[in-house]
């Protein structure tokens, strides 16, 4: 088993240059992580295991349970409440009457490993757009200053290599800027669009499904209906249809136990929980990004943040003359150069942006 999820530990590297922000690695890292693992899981179950077992007369148990697996086994949804072993036999699992009593088919289970890998490689689209598009710049700028033990003759060359590509290209990064906010609207459009899929997925059960599986606990034993038994019943009915010694068409209604549904179950309350966590963090991300694109006081605050030993002066000097484009480039730096190289950074840009101006103001 443990071999299984072998190939979910090369998505826990740490990236050595940083190039997005921590709600981002909550979509491409954690939840891809998760997704995989549990699509892992639910396989080892489904494919090695033994996901379903039988019970009927006269049929061999290997046919019934084939049978019943690819065609899809069934619940009476007005059946779900009762004493069990007194009125019902188990939640969904009793005597109907056709054409009268609704009886609903549950097939998705078949699905489940394969929507949760579908899932996986959804949010990893956003990551996969941002790092084609990012070209690898800010590791081709950052180049050895993340690491505060360099070589100083080293260190001034790589130094003024960046220097030279920021104040160079002044004002002209915006378009790099905003291909980021576009991917962090597509993490935001991707877990909001995630939640509508597996509700469609789950016949509309998703939406209300965790906190329904929170309240339930709150009810009576006599009144309460489980959602987890309705939307992923462990117990099911299963019709198997042959023909008799006579030529006649026989019925034979078969009761099929589903151990897989004890993982799946647990797997989509998780999912619900998980999902509305992130969409939330999600929105606020793009609020604050708003914020961001709009507010250069924030912009300035932001970036006296990142460097608190460099001097005021110069930070607000850089931050007045750069647009969102060139305070994103400079941010992202700041994320991924020492502390003490990124003040001499902010130096020698000022200086030289100093310099520019000066320059100007002779000619």
């Amino acid at each position: 088993m443990f071999d299984v999820f072998g190939s979910v530990k090369g998505l826990l590297k740490i990236d050595a240059v940083c190039i997005d922000n921590n709600v981002f690695r909550l979509h491409y890292k954690a939840t891809v992580i998760v997704l995989v693992a549990f699509s892992l899981l639910v396989t080892s179950r489904q494919y090695i295991g033994d996901p379903i077992d039988c019970i009927v007369d006269e049929i061999p148990p290997d046919v019934m349970d084939t049978f019943c697996w690819i065609s899809a086994t069934y619940t009476v949804p007005n059946r779900l409440t009762g004493r069990v072993g007194v009125d019902i036999v188990q939640p969904g699992v009793a005597s109907h009457v056709d054409g009268k009593d609704e009886v609903k088919y549950h097939k998705y289970y078949q699905w489940v490993c394969f929507a949760l890998f579908f899932q996986a490689m959804l949010f990893y689209v956003p990551r996969y757009l941002w790092k084609t598009w990012e070209g690898g710049r800010i590791k081709m700028l950052v180049l050895d200053l993340n690491c505060p033990i360099v070589n100083e003759e080293c260190k001034q060359d790589r130094k003024s290599l960046l220097v030279d590509y920021f104040t160079t290209n002044l004002h002209m990064q915006n378009f790099y800027a905003f291909r980021f906010f576009i991917c962090e609207v597509l993490n935001f459009i991707n877990v909001v669009g995630q939640i509508f899929f597996m509700d469609y997925f789950l016949d509309g059960e998703f939406s209300t499904y965790g906190s329904d599986v929170f309240t339930f606990t709150e009810l009576e034993p006599e009144q309460r209906e489980d959602p987890m038994a309705r939307v992923f019943p462990k117990v099911t009915k299963c019709t198997f249809h042959k023909y008799g010694p006579s030529g006649t068409v026989q019925r034979f209604d078969g009761l099929c136990v589903l151990p897989v549904n004890i993982v799946n179950e647990k797997i989509y309350v998780f999912l619900w929980f998980w999902f509305v966590i992130l969409s939330i963090l999600s929105g606020i991300s793009l609020i604050y990004r708003l914020f961001v694109i709009v507010g250069p006081k924030l912009r300035l605050y932001l970036l006296r943040a990142r460097c608190r030993i460099a001097p005021q002066k110069q930070i607000e000097v850089i931050a007045n003359k750069c647009e969102i484009g060139d305070w994103f480039i400079l941010y992202q730096l700041g994320k991924n150069i020492d502390p003490l190289i990124f003040k001499e950074v902010i130096a020698d840009i000022y200086k030289k942006m100093e310099g520019k101006e000066s320059s100007t103001m002779t000619a």
